[in-house]
Parts: structure tokens; sequence; C-alpha cells
């Protein structure tokens, strides 16, 4: 079929606003999987939360609270003891090297204090990441 501007001429309005209505639900994709991604990166952040928090009320506890982890340099929470060699690393997270972290914490920073085991699923991770976003 060629394509002809004048084509568009001939749309009856009820298909017109059926088209319009698609093309609505199709840009709200992205902030649905978003949605879903940090739904599901809310349980996979359970497994976090024994030692972390996140919110308004967050505080250190066994790990530093980690709200606005995205962007911040790596041992610089001033409420948290962290070790010398988590202070002298140099990091600043962003999600290429958290997710790095969160895959295998001891070889990102040997003589961590952190004392877990890592995600192996890079699915969960970008679902945690997801998550970690909304407490900047």
């Amino acid at each position: 079929m060629k394509f002809n501007l004048s084509m568009f001429h001939k749309i009856q309005p009820a298909a017109a606003s059926a088209l319009i209505a698609a093309l609505a639900l199709l840009c709200q994709l992205p902030a649905a999987f978003a949605a879903d991604n940090a739904d599901e990166g809310k349980r996979a952040f359970a497994k976090c939360a024994s030692c972390h928090q996140v919110g308004p009320s967050a505080r250190a506890g066994f790990g530093p609270a980690l709200n606005g982890i995205i962007g911040k340099r790596a041992g610089s929470s001033p409420d948290y003891r962290y070790s010398a060699a988590m202070k002298k690393s140099g990091i600043v997270w962003t999600e290429k090297s958290l997710a790095a972290f969160l895959k295998d914490p001891g070889a990102v920073v040997p003589d961590t204090k952190m004392r877990f085991y890592g995600i192996s699923d890079e699915k969960e991770i970008a679902k945690l990441l997801a998550y970690l976003k909304n407490f900047p």
C-alpha cells in the first residue's frame, strides 16, 4: 500500500478515537513496566530489609539506610560505621556498580562488612534497583 496523507481524511471519527486511545495506552506501557518492576523490587528488597531500611523514617541498622543510594559515594553516610575498605573504595554508586556489588559484594569491595551471598538473577537485581530509585 502506498502511503498517502489523504487517506487519513477517510478515517471515521470512531476509528480515529480508537486509534488515539490505543496510542495513549502504548505510551503508558513503560511506566506500567517500571511500576511492576518497583512492586517486584519491593519483594526482592525483603532480603535486604533485615539489615537495610528505605523510606522517610529509614535509619542505619546492621547496614546503612539506602535512601538516595544511586549517585552516592560508597561509605559516605555519616550515621553508619563502614569498613575501611568501603570508605577507601572510591565507588560512586551507579546502577552498574550497584548491580555488580549486589551480585558479588566481596568481589567489588574486598573486606566489606556486608555479609551477603549475592543475587545471581540479573532480573531480580534490576527490580531491586527500580525499587530503590523510589527513595531519592
